[in-house]
Parts: C-alpha cells; structure tokens; sequence
C-alpha cells in the first residue's frame, strides 16, 4: 500500500491501464532503487518475459531494446491518457520484429493485421489468419499457405512438388494441378498411375494396375516395356508385329499360370489336333509359323529321299509321335501296299527304292540262290514268278522249261548237262568227255533216245550198258546162237560191215 509519503512524491497519475496499481508502487518499484527493476515489469508483463528469454519478437529479437530498462521506453505517471507506447507506425522498421514485411506486405494498413484494441504483438503470423477467406482450398491444405503461395501475389502459386513424396516428371510438370486434384483435394490424392489414369486404362483389369511397368511420364502411349529383359520369353520376327493382348488374354499380372511353350497360344493353330505333341519348336520357328523347318534327316535316323520328300508328316505319322514306335523300316508304311502280303519279309529295299515304290525295280536276282545269265536275265519276273509271292521252292530247268522239253522227260530233269541259258538249243555236252563211252563213227548223230529208252527221275543216276546187245538186241539175226558179244563180228562204223570175219578168213 502506497504511504502518505509515495503519495506526496508521486510524479503524476499513471495510465489507465495501471491504474490499479496506483495505491501499490512495491508492484513496479522497489524502495531507494531507481535502476534495475525490469523484474518487476515482468513479472507481470509475462509474454515480454518469454519473448526476451527466446529472443523472439520485437522485445526477443532487438539486442539493443533487450539489454534497457523497461521505463526507457515506457514511461509512467504520465496521466490516464498518456500514450506511454510510443508507437509511430510511419517510422517503425516492421523488420526488427519476427513478421518481417516483404513485397504486398509493405502497402497493407496496420490496423489490417493489427485489430483495435489488441496488442501488437497479438497480431496472428500465420497466412491463414489473415487469408483465411481467400482459401479456395477450404483449409484442406492445412496452415502451410507458403509452400504455395508468396507475398509478391497470393495468385500466383508456385508449389515446389519435390517436396512431396510424387516429384513431378515429364508430361506431369506442363499438367494443371487440378487434373489431379480436382475440387481442390490435395490429401489423399493417389500415387499410383491407375489412381488417375483409370480412364485411359483400354487394358480394363486385364493387366493389373501396374502401368510403369509398359508407361513413363513422358509419352503416356509409348510402350517401353522390355520384354526380352523383364521375362523369360524373348520376342523375336513375327512375335514383335504382336499386340499385347494377342497373347496374353488375361489378368498377366496377378498369379495366373505360366506360359508354357508355343502350344499355349497355338493351340487353334495346331492342324495336327496334337498328334504331334507340344513342341512346336521342332518343326516351326517364330520367323514364320507356316513354314516347317524341321530336318527329318538330321533330326531323326531316316533320312527322307525321292518321294519321301514331298510326302505330308501325317502321311507316315498317323498317331500320336509319344504312343509311335516307328520301326523305320518300309514295311511299317507300306504294308498295305504289300503286293507280296509279307512273303518276301521286311526287307523291301532289295527291290524298291524311295525314288518310287512300283518303278524302277531294282532287285539283283543274283544275291538269290538263282543267279541269273545269258537269256535269264532279259526274262521278265513274271515269266518264273507266277504270282505276287515270288517264293519258288524248286529251282530246276524242268520246272520253267518242261514245254520245250522234247525228250519228254526221259533223259531226266538235269538239263543243264546238255543245254545252258545263253540257249536252249545250244549244247554243251560231250559223250566223250563226260561219259565213259565215248560217241565214235556210226555212234555219232545218234539221237539221244536210241540209246536212252528208260525214263530216268531227278536224281537218279544215268546207267546205260555199253554193251552191243543192249541197244542192238533186236538187230540180232541170229537169234542169239552166236552170243552177246556183236563186236566180235561187227563194227562201230556200220553195223552190218562184217570186216572183222574177212579179216578172220570165213
């Protein structure tokens, strides 16, 4: 309480607002010191206090106002009405406090930021305090109205998008912000290209939502998918004309199954009905799917010649290739054509060739227990070989040669003693030389027959008696009185020159 005395001191009234202090001049002084009573400004003056201690504000930032006494600004006892402030907003520097004023912000009126009848220092600091009606955001961007907008002009908005977790590439830095945020929704605003760019999705969910994977922010339609890189199936000719859906015709990037081999995309083209099987790529290339490359003869153990070479594949394989077990012998193809039906075995390359099945018949009867020479070979084979089984169980001259036979199968069927196949009618035996009873004078020109009465079967050995008798038995004028022995009294040369009984002297 303020004695008689302070009363009697007192310099003059002090302002309204400390007033009531008036009757209590231990709150702002202490007795017998004049200096060093900032304490007792602010302990009451709290906010000045935080703004010194920080060194924030007009009191915090200024080392020069920091460091005085409060009353060499502020002076009291100067009436109800003094102005003790001191404040001339023409002469004030805005920039030793912690707003400074730059760019529009130096042409607003004070009392636009500082309200009448509030503090300086109370005025707001944020943007939106102040441009809170002018927000055509609605505040769903928050109070960091400087991230955006500067103080030269409010509409002039330049948001430095590196600052966000989406930095802006290619075609997305000419696009205006609202085709991404439209209505002005700037949180929760999609990453992902399939967020905005659901429209422009032809693929519908085919191939997921993946878009970067094929587009870049530079030219949206350019497809930089890298097939031979990102998969294990590289495009090649024919594969590289494709469009994406030709072969993948469902969700390719959700867990499908895998492709497995051409047969998964050309199964409609297979024409084999997978007689074949699965592997394509042993007969057709991604070069040209129509044209066979396979090489039957360096890829399997038969080699295709002459008219094997234009046969069609089903033409000899006719079931499935995994069930097939291909004897690669001609037979196993042509059985049907088989004139023979199997008489003459498998081995049908004796005779024909793969130049053509019924020309050009190339067999060598000579690897056949039945060489052929002189007239046999120009013989055609259905001259011996009655039928299509060409089996001949006996080779003798008589089995062909039995109508030509003019000694009526008396001499035997070993023709081939007298007669050869460079001609029938040509001889080659000699009595002489292949008998013991040589042919001499009258003997000679004989045919064969008067000498060979009996018929002799195959096999049997030729016997004739080289006896007189035997043949000349029936020449016998004597009635055998003189015996057997005619060659005592006749001769080879004529049978009725008796010389040898002249010589005898009868």
């Amino acid at each position: 309480m303020a004695s008689p005395l302070d009363r009697l001191v007192m310099p003059g009234k002090l302002i309204n607002a400390h007033e009531k202090y008036e009757k209590f001049c231990d709150k702002c002084h202490e007795p017998f010191k004049k200096a060093k009573q900032n304490h007792l400004c602010l302990d009451c003056h709290k906010a000045v206090r935080q703004d010194i201690n920080v060194k924030q504000g007009f009191h915090g930032l200024n080392q020069e106002v920091r460091i005085k006494e409060c009353k060499y600004c502020h002076s009291d006892h100067l009436g109800r009405r003094a102005d003790i402030v001191n404040f001339d907003p023409f002469t004030f520097d805005h920039n030793i406090t912690d707003f400074k004023l730059t760019d529009s912000h130096t042409e607003v009126a004070c009392d636009v930021c500082h309200i009448m009848g509030k503090k300086y220092r109370e005025a707001k600091k944020l943007c939106s305090d102040c441009h809170k009606t002018s927000d055509i955001h609605q505040n769903r961007l928050g109070e960091k109205c400087g991230n955006c907008h500067n103080p030269k002009a409010w509409i002039n908005a330049k948001f430095d998008h590196k600052k966000t977790k989406f930095q802006l590439k290619g075609k997305h830095n000419s696009i205006a912000c609202q085709d991404c945020h439209p209505n002005q929704r700037y949180k929760a605003t999609p990453k992902s290209c399939i967020g905005c760019h659901q429209l422009q999705n032809i693929h519908g969910d085919s191939y997921g939502s993946q878009c970067e994977n094929c587009h870049n922010e530079k030219k949206w339609k350019a497809i930089l998918f890298d097939h031979d890189k990102k998969t294990k199936f590289k495009l090649q000719f024919a594969h590289l004309k494709l469009t994406c859906s030709s072969c993948h015709k469902t969700k390719i990037y959700k867990k499908s199954k895998k492709v497995r081999g051409c047969f998964a995309c050309h199964e409609s083209d297979d024409k084999h009905n997978e007689l074949y099987g699965k592997k394509c790529k042993a007969c057709h290339t991604q070069k040209n799917w129509a044209k066979n490359t396979f090489s039957h003869d360096k890829d399997t153990k038969f080699k295709l010649k002459g008219v094997h070479k234009k046969v069609e594949c089903h033409a000899c394989h006719q079931s499935s290739l995994k069930k097939e077990r291909s004897k690669n012998t001609c037979s196993s193809c042509h059985a049907v054509d088989d004139i023979h039906k199997g008489s003459q075995g498998e081995s049908c390359a004796y005779c024909h060739t793969q130049l053509s099945w019924s020309k050009e018949i190339i067999f060598e009867h000579d690897i056949t227990k039945f060489p052929l020479i002189g007239l046999h070979s120009l013989v055609g084979c259905e001259s011996c070989h009655v039928d299509e089984s060409y089996k001949i169980k006996k080779f003798s001259c008589a089995e062909c040669h039995n109508h030509q036979d003019v000694h009526k199968a008396k001499l035997s069927s070993q023709c081939v003693l007298c007669h050869n196949p460079n001609g029938w009618r040509q001889w080659i035996f000699s009595h002489t030389d292949q008998t013991d009873y040589p042919l001499e004078k009258g003997h000679q020109g004989l045919d064969c027959l008067s000498c060979h009465r009996q018929d002799i079967t195959q096999g049997q050995e030729i016997v004739v008696s080289d006896k007189c008798f035997t043949c000349h038995g029936d020449d016998d004028v004597h009635s055998g009185q003189f015996g057997k022995r005619c060659d005592k009294c006749h001769q080879v040369t004529k049978f009725n020159d008796l010389s040898v009984m002249t010589s005898a002297g009868f």
